[in-house]
């Protein structure tokens, strides 16, 4: 009887100790959100300035100096979606070894 009460307290002890993992897990992890959200709420209104600049930019512009600019970019900036889905795969791996 008594060592089937230690088992109990044991066991006790051990799921109060999880949930304290989970509860700091938690707490972990929702401020992580918390900062990854202004993260994104910065990038958003970032990347909506830089298109109106973008935009203004290109209505203020002459078609020879558009024209001269789109000569000076790389292909993928004129046209992503026209890359194949591996071209971008070295550039992810670079510096990595295999071990």
């Amino acid at each position: 009887s008594a060592s089937g009460a230690s088992v109990v307290a044991i066991d006790n002890k051990i799921e109060q100790a999880m949930d304290l993992v989970k509860n700091h897990l938690m707490y972990a992890v929702r401020e992580e959100v918390e900062v990854l959200k202004e993260q994104i709420k910065e990038l958003l209104e970032k990347n909506s300035q830089l298109e109106r600049e973008n935009s203004l930019l290109k209505t203020l512009a002459s078609p020879e100096q558009l024209e001269k600019f789109q000569s000076r970019l790389p292909a993928e900036v004129l046209c992503p979606e026209e890359q194949s889905p591996g071209a971008a795969a070295p550039a992810q791996h670079s510096g990595v070894s295999a071990v």
